[in-house]
């Protein structure tokens, strides 16, 4: 049995080894869960004063579901380069390293095996959050929306981040100061996603937002989740994290696997190539950031109308909850006489009552639709789809904007009757639909660490 047991564990790679004794030491000894269980507290908290404090319910649903999700990255990436910063250089002030350098297993396994154990609690953080996730979101194509790019971008950002955390350990000797940078990078990334608009507007504010891969992420989620953008509209939010990915990934595999040793960092000409190559993805970073900047950037060009062209609308009120769709039709037709210019209809949408204004990107995916020229007596559909997004009394119109002749020429702007949207508050959102799961996860998670322990000691006994 010995014997059969020990082919069985020489068949497997290396890497895997490596990598299951230290998800054991990871998970058996309740590192891991005991991060866990903190986070699911806080991410409880969160969810209940989401759903109970009579400010925060003024938050649309969509954004609460992007503030949980936020949340859910941001501790997962703590958790990840906190690991990873403890991976090496904890090994080295804990004598451990020498013995796993001793055996006959490659540096890049022993690299690889690792940083399989740092990046598992990702899959674990994302699980606790999803109970919270499904209460808050209003309806499931929200939800599968955010489970999907929240869990492929905070799979981008944990490997990055936690593969950071690796390289720092692996440069330092001491344990403290591989935790000290590592949670100075971290604040560094972290604190640009805090301020607020204003402070990030400006060519210098849109570019620190693009080199910044958690700004960046943030960005596309919000517009994808909450503001009804389409991921191709937002691809090029994306360069900065996975540039970051690649960087990283090939840092740790190309100079960090190979260059494993007692004492941290590495000298001579290897040093300085893994500057060199450090500074040129930075400078790659960079170029590319501001030339995606440069591609979104676009000049406004104010449209006017013509006489002769009228629109309608198929519907004249809609009474809907936060969160609901409101589909509609609109039709322009010209009787002037000739052919009418080319036409632009574009939507607005008015706040009636005393709240703040309504930003109708917000509101729509498509703001303005182009209507080529139309002939006299002819006339053309368009289709419009609208998302409440906040409780209260509002009036949706429609603007015909034909493009002026010349340069120097304009014309009246012809206004439709309006949409009067009551949007009532969505009442999915419950403190019974949050506490039981807000008390109940890491009350869970506490028994399962617990068992683990029992059953760990029992096995040592």
């Amino acid at each position: 049995m010995i014997a059969k047991q020990n082919s069985i564990k020489s068949s497997l790679p290396n890497w895997w080894i490596v990598a299951t004794r230290e998800l054991a030491d990871l998970w058996m000894g309740a590192r891991a869960l005991t991060m866990l269980i903190v986070f699911s507290v806080l991410l409880g908290i969160m969810s209940f004063l989401l759903a109970t404090n009579s400010e925060l319910t003024l938050i649309p649903p969509k954004e609460m579901v992007f503030l949980t999700l936020q949340a859910t990255i941001a501790i997962g990436l703590f958790i990840g380069l906190s690991l990873g910063a403890d991976m090496i250089s904890g090994e080295r002030e804990r004598a451990t390293l020498e013995g796993l350098l001793l055996t006959p297993v490659s540096r890049r396994d022993i690299i690889l095996g690792k940083f399989i154990a740092v990046i598992s609690p990702w899959p674990a953080v994302l699980a606790v959050a999803f109970p919270y996730l499904s209460i808050l979101a209003p309806e499931g194509e929200v939800l599968g929306l955010t489970l999907l790019w929240g869990s492929i971008l905070g799979t981008v950002l944990i490997v990055g981040f936690s593969g950071f955390g690796m390289l720092v350990s692996f440069w330092a000797n001491s344990n403290k100061t591989s935790l000290s940078m590592s949670l100075v990078v971290y604040l560094v990334f972290l604190l640009p996603t805090q301020f607020p608009g204003t402070a990030q507007a400006g060519s210098v504010g849109q570019f620190v937002k693009r080199i910044n891969p958690m700004e960046s992420t943030n960005q596309f989620l919000e517009k994808v989740i909450v503001n009804n953008r389409t991921p191709e509209e937002m691809v090029s939010w994306l360069l900065a994290p996975v540039i970051f990915f690649i960087l990283i990934v090939f840092l740790l595999f190309r100079f960090a696997g190979p260059g494993l040793q007692l004492s941290g960092g590495r000298t001579g000409i290897r040093r300085n190539r893994f500057f060199r190559t450090t500074n040129l993805f930075l400078i790659a970073v960079t170029l590319i950031s501001l030339s995606s900047h440069q591609r979104t950037a676009f000049a406004a060009e104010l449209k006017s109308a013509e006489s002769g062209l009228q629109i309608s609308i198929d519907i004249t009120y809609k009474i809907v909850k936060t969160g609901d769709s409101i589909e509609f039709t609109t039709e322009v037709s010209y009787q002037g006489e000739g052919l009418s210019p080319e036409i632009v209809v574009a939507m607005n949408i008015v706040n009636l009552g005393d709240g703040d204004p309504v930003d109708p990107e917000d509101w729509s995916p498509e703001r303005t639709q182009s209507v080529d020229p139309l002939t006299s007596g002819e006339s053309e559909l368009q289709d419009w789809t609208v998302r409440a997004i906040l409780d209260g009394d509002y009036l949706v119109y429609m603007v015909v904007l034909p493009t002026p002749e010349t340069p120097e020429s304009t014309s009246q702007p012809i206004v439709s009757t309006g949409i009067h949207l009551t949007v009532n508050p969505f009442t999915q959102l419950n403190p019974g639909g949050v506490l039981p799961i807000a008390i109940g996860m890491p009350v869970g998670l506490a028994v399962l660490m617990f068992f683990l322990q029992w059953q760990r000691r029992k096995s040592i006994q």
